[in-house]
């Protein structure tokens, strides 16, 4: 049973920075792209970012385009979500997942259960 754990969220004033941990219990962790998702109440989860299992291709949704960076440690398992000049419209709660094995930096469909993600709140 793989377990997720974020960690790195809090209340944070718009402009401010955040960054964000996934620590990841399991056998296998390099060979999998890994993603961040970010959800609020009534709403589907998005994906925001992806990180190819290299680590050296990404992917952003749109909204944070050069204000977020994601990077990983495949030593450590651990996935992190770097998030400078936040916005209000950032306040989410924050999960960490992963896709199927493959070289590109994509997430069709999660891999692993979700973890009980990380709250970001901005206020303005």
């Amino acid at each position: 049973q793989v377990q997720l754990v974020e960690s790195g969220g809090g209340p944070v004033q718009a402009g401010g920075s955040l960054k964000l941990s996934c620590a990841v219990s399991t056998t296998i962790f390099s060979i999998y792209p890994l993603g961040w998702f970010r959800q609020t109440p009534g709403n589907q989860r998005e994906l925001v970012a992806v990180i190819a299992r290299g680590g050296t291709i990404t992917n952003y949704t749109d909204s944070v385009k050069g204000r977020f960076t994601i990077s990983r440690d495949n030593i450590k398992k651990t996935v992190y979500l770097q998030m400078n000049s936040l916005k209000p419209e950032d306040t989410a709660v924050y999960y960490c997942n992963a896709g199927d094995y493959g070289d590109s930096a994509s997430i069709s469909t999660p891999l692993w259960d979700w973890g009980p993600g990380t709250q970001v709140t901005v206020s303005s």
